[in-house]
């Protein structure tokens, strides 16, 4: 007879049978505490606490009736949101916004509207694959575009996009990071950000601009959002306060087509998000505190990629090549030829440090073992500087 486990499992739906392994949190259990560079966590020191301590006293002082009770999500904070929008030159209007518990709450509730066991979502290789992994349970076929230095190969985009239309399929969106890229920190050309646009619009596919990290930038030249470019309503702008505020209020957003927008709220099954948080964020972010925030985040993450740089040009090989990012979170090293990304992870485990694998970041199999990403967002200057050192040492070992 079948355990009581296996008659459970039996019940569950395909998509979730398989146990897919955290997102966050190393692997095993290290012989002493390591020093991780592997995740791209905010850093806890620069989160404005006695603002918001503020802001959440004053919404429960003046609006406890409001925000305690159900009701729906703040308007002032889309508002906001808009108002950032059209900042950018993004042609916004609030029932063109919807609030979400996260950007990666956006990010699963897409696939639910566009995607059918079997249709197509093309991606970039490597990407975010905390929501590559929301594709591929929705049933979706993974199409895989390479990102070089530049950002997203869009030559190949286009030659994907005019073999599927001659087979007469039609993908249902493309999934981009553009600016600041996660894993490699890359940001798509001004070029290339046009002509991706002008391929959505020829195609008639819609392009997911994923910009966690587009407030983030600490040197080179703005450039402007694929939804500032765009004018046929092709792009879904999805946008988070985790990275410029703090990750823990769990509070991002969409831009897009209304009629995109009134689908989404129609599977976001919990309704809209919760009144009180979004009070309190609009009341911390009013009258330019956010702005002023942003700009003390920009310094502070950019002396602090300034230090990896520096430690991964002094500790590892030569032969070890990335690309300086102008803002985020990240740096993508590709290693010397010969070296794989999962063995130097074991003896940079060995050292006290730790990465994440080029591996994970691919949605095929096989690919990615010759980079590593490293997140200096997290970690003390001191700690990247230890533990870019402990991983340059990992090397000598191989």
């Amino acid at each position: 007879m079948s355990s009581t486990v296996d008659r459970l499992t039996d019940l569950f739906t395909t998509r979730v049978r398989e146990i897919v392994p955290p997102l966050f949190g190393a692997a095993g259990e290290p012989v002493r505490p390591l020093i991780s560079l592997a995740y791209g966590l905010a850093d806890p020191a620069l989160f404005p606490r006695a603002e918001l301590i503020a802001a959440a006293t004053q919404v429960l002082a003046y609006e406890a009736a409001e925000s305690l009770n159900y009701a729906m999500s703040y308007p002032g904070l889309t508002d906001q949101i808009v108002a950032r929008l059209q900042a950018e030159g993004v042609d916004a209007q609030p029932e063109q916004v919807l609030v979400g518990y996260g950007s990666g709450q956006i990010l699963a509730l897409l696939p639910e509207i566009f995607v059918e066991p079997g249709d197509i979502v093309i991606i970039e290789g490597p990407s975010f694959l905390g929501a590559v992994k929301r594709f591929v349970q929705s049933g979706a076929r993974l199409i895989t575009v390479p990102v070089d230095e530049h950002g997203m190969n869009v030559t190949v985009l286009a030659d994907v996009l005019r073999r599927l239309a001659a087979e007469g399929r039609r993908p249902k969106f493309i999934y981009t990071i553009p600016t600041f890229h996660n894993p490699t920190g890359v940001t798509l050309s001004l070029d290339r950000r046009r002509q991706l646009v002008a391929l959505a619009a020829e195609y008639g596919v819609p392009v997911v601009e994923d910009d966690a990290y587009i407030d983030l930038r600490f040197s080179g030249e703005p450039l402007p959002s694929l939804a500032a470019l765009d004018q046929a309503g092709w792009v879904i702008r999805v946008g988070t306060y985790s990275k410029i505020l703090a990750p823990g209020l769990r509070i991002g957003w969409v831009h897009a087509r209304r009629e995109i927008i009134d689908r989404l709220l129609m599977v976001k099954a919990e309704g809209t998000t919760g009144p009180f948080i979004t009070r309190v964020v609009a009341r911390y972010c009013a009258d330019g505190r956010l702005e002023r925030h942003i700009t003390e985040l920009r310094r502070h993450y950019a002396a602090k990629c300034h230090v990896m740089v520096s430690a991964v040009q002094r500790h590892f090989p030569a032969e070890a090549h990335f690309v300086r990012p102008e803002g985020g979170f990240f740096i993508w090293v590709t290693l010397p030829s010969g070296v794989s990304a999962q063995t130097l992870l074991t003896a940079a485990r060995s050292r006290g440090a730790e990465f994440l694998p080029g591996s994970a970041c691919f949605a095929e199999p096989g690919q990615g073992d010759n980079a590593i990403r490293l997140a200096f967002s997290f970690q003390s200057s001191e700690r990247i500087e230890q533990g870019i050192a402990a991983i340059g040492a990992a090397f000598g070992d191989l």
